[in-house]
């Protein structure tokens, strides 16, 4: 699915077991994979983020998609909005 500018940003955090590799940044097919994910080297936790185009789905991408992933501990999901209005 391509990045449309109706899609919203949302930032997620997946730990994983210690001694397993980290998910990579395209975590989800439903959502455009993203060059943006954040994790330290030794870390079990890493921080895609993604881009959805209905924000009420979320739960479901998390689950369906990202709880699938083997050795995902948790999540926990940050909202984005624009602050200043439309670009």
């Amino acid at each position: 699915m391509p990045y449309t500018p109706s899609m919203r940003a949302v930032f997620v955090m997946i730990k994983t077991d210690p001694g397993t590799p980290r998910p990579s940044p395209t975590v989800s097919p439903k959502c455009p994979p993203s060059p943006s994910a954040t994790a330290s080297p030794a870390s079990t936790t890493s921080w895609p983020k993604l881009y959805v185009d209905d924000i009420d789905s979320i739960g479901r991408v998390i689950e369906r998609d990202i709880h699938a992933i083997p050795h995902v501990r948790e999540t926990y999901t940050i909202l984005t909005f624009e602050a200043f209005g439309v670009r």
